[in-house]
């Protein structure tokens, strides 16, 4: 796609941005808990990490989501930011281990691990603003997953998590862009995507 597109992605994100804003909090906690219930179904047993996020901003999820994954046997790696490239990664080991990082986000305490751990992951849950049910993802821009996800195991199922109304028919795409597997949303659970 040519710069053409960029004007496409910047109207979808506001537009997404502001329908998150105006979700109630009661709807917001209504959702987290059934990405809580959904990710253990969706996740199989056997999966020793997890590759995720603690959500901000509206994403759709919470710290009970991390925690189920916990629960259900997995190991969970959450991202650690710093300058533009890969994201680093940390383990989680319970909401009272995050502290307050850059950008706001909440991240773990715990020692940094490299780049190079999103690779032990056999999931991998992205956040994002929209998918589109061929896997093109929409994030908010900045391009850590973009550089992120070229180093996860190939046969890793990428899950983008977005509330049901974010899984849309199409979405702008770029060659950089990675397409996810799988959607994850509260009401519909897993479900795979034409992409994969």
């Amino acid at each position: 796609m040519d710069s053409a597109g960029q004007p496409d992605k910047k109207r979808w994100r506001t537009e997404l941005l502001a329908r998150r804003a105006a979700v109630t909090p009661a709807v917001r906690e209504a959702e987290s808990a059934a990405l809580a219930l959904a990710v253990t179904e969706a996740i199989e047993a056997r999966t020793q990490w997890v590759a995720a996020y603690v959500p901000v901003g509206g994403e759709p999820g919470s710290t009970a989501m991390l925690d189920a994954l916990r629960s259900a046997g997995s190991r969970v790696l959450l991202p650690v930011t710093g300058p533009p490239g890969p994201l680093d990664w940390a383990e989680y080991t319970g909401a009272d281990s995050l502290r307050v990082a850059r950008y706001g986000l909440l991240e773990p305490a715990g020692p940094t691990l490299s780049a190079a751990a999103i690779e032990w992951a056999g999931v991998v849950l992205v956040p994002a603003l929209a998918v589109d049910l061929r896997g093109v993802r929409l994030g908010r821009g900045a391009g850590y997953y973009d550089r992120t996800l070229p180093a996860a195991d190939p046969d890793a199922q990428l899950i983008a998590v977005v509330r049901d109304d974010e899984l849309v028919d199409r979405l702008p795409e770029e060659p950089h862009d990675r397409r996810m597997g799988w959607a994850l949303t509260p009401g519909g659970g897993l479900r795979r995507l034409a992409g994969n």
